[in-house]
């Protein structure tokens, strides 16, 4: 789950990472309050949960409590990436010096948590990655062991920081590593981490995202949740009980098991298609559910034709050719939809499917073959 920035900050300084003094607010007035209060230049900033909100003009720097009014007005109700900005982060101007980043991630090839440090702060990291990969400093952590101290030196020090910043820094890594481990975080990055010319070091943007399947060990961080800041088609289809995320394409994949879907989101895109979702409807799944899934999928306008792949085992191939007969019985559906079945009563569930408009495929390959050049 992803969390705004102010909320991020309030987690982080609970572990003793400083952040600038600062406040969320809904309105014009409350932000011009707020600047007035701090008695200063301050940073207005859209709360959403997508990057690239410098670039968006979603923030704005505002020397007066006035300006801070203004700057606001003109950011409340502006769309970034589809997100509608509903409340804005009015916070302290830091007189920045220079920039650094600090992210701690977790690396799935290695199958271990990743701390990355480096001086080219400021910057969308994953660019830098790309671009200058040698400027960010990375170690591991032993997950029987945790971060070592060693370890924090050795990044801080392969990372070029400024000898200034270096005792900061370090002992901020360790406080964003805790709230990592103690919030079951699947990303926590302060960028940047700032050295002010006054020679402090703060948090002048923080990112965390927490692990959905353990907020039922953090109620209060669920709170948080805001359906708002959510696709609404994954929300919706979220609510049906189904694993589902979006993409860019316009064929539908649906299928049970996420290595499975993985595997056909890749047929497809070998096949010249471009996939709209991922949609797993897991083992196990009844008719009603593939009903609903179907249903999801059909939601984005976008889509030109849908594929289901089914390898049965726990679930059972009459019960998915049951759920998609009955979805498409009570759907307006004017778009082609490829089936495979294969496993657990295939053959009753491929009888169901006989003499109807849905199209038969024997093997993962040959069902995203037809559906590319059916929905072409």
């Amino acid at each position: 789950m992803k969390i705004h920035e102010h909320q991020a900050k309030q987690i982080l300084a609970r572990y003793g990472v400083p952040v600038p003094p600062g406040e969320a607010v809904a309105d014009p007035i409350a932000a011009a309050d707020v600047a007035r209060r701090l008695g200063g230049p301050v940073v207005v900033k859209a709360q959403v949960h997508v990057g690239g909100r410098g670039k968006a003009g979603g923030v704005k720097l505002a020397p007066t409590p006035e300006d801070a009014a203004r700057a606001a007005e003109q950011i409340l109700g502006m769309e970034i990436k589809g997100l509608v900005v509903r409340k804005v982060l009015v916070e302290a101007a830091a007189d920045i010096a220079e920039e650094y980043y600090l992210g701690i991630t977790m690396d799935r090839a290695a199958r271990r948590n990743v701390v990355m440090v480096s001086a080219a702060g400021g910057m969308d990291i994953e660019e830098v990655a790309a671009t200058a990969p040698e400027k960010i400093a990375r170690v591991w952590i032993h997950p029987g062991i945790g971060l070592a101290d060693f370890q924090i030196r050795q990044a801080c020090y392969e990372a070029g920081l400024n000898r200034e910043a270096l005792p900061a820094a370090m002992r901020l890594l360790r406080s964003l590593y805790q709230a990592y481990v103690a919030v079951d975080a699947g990303l926590a990055e302060i960028n940047p981490l700032a050295l002010t010319r006054g020679g402090e070091v703060i948090a002048a943007d923080a990112k965390i995202d927490v692990d959905d399947n353990a907020l039922y060990r953090h109620p209060d961080i669920a709170e948080y949740k805001e359906e708002s800041e959510e696709d609404p088609m994954e929300a919706e289809a979220h609510r049906r009980g189904l694993q589902y995320v979006r993409l860019e394409g316009d064929i539908g994949v649906i299928g049970n098991g996420a290595g499975l879907v993985m595997s056909t989101l890749d047929e497809v895109k070998r096949a010249g298609g471009a996939p709209a979702n991922f949609l797993d409807i897991g083992g196990g799944a009844k008719a009603d559910l593939v009903a609903n899934a179907l249903e999801a999928v059909l939601l984005n306008p976008r889509v030109k034709g849908v594929l289901f792949n089914v390898f049965g085992g726990i679930t059972r191939c009459d019960e998915v050719a049951k759920g998609i007969l009955e979805a498409t019985g009570r759907l307006d559906v004017r778009v082609p939809i490829v089936v495979r079945l294969t496993g657990t009563n295939e053959r009753d569930g491929r009888a169901l499917l006989q003499g109807t408009a849905l199209v038969p495929a024997e093997t993962m390959e040959e069902a995203a073959r037809k559906i590319v050049s059916l929905s072409r």
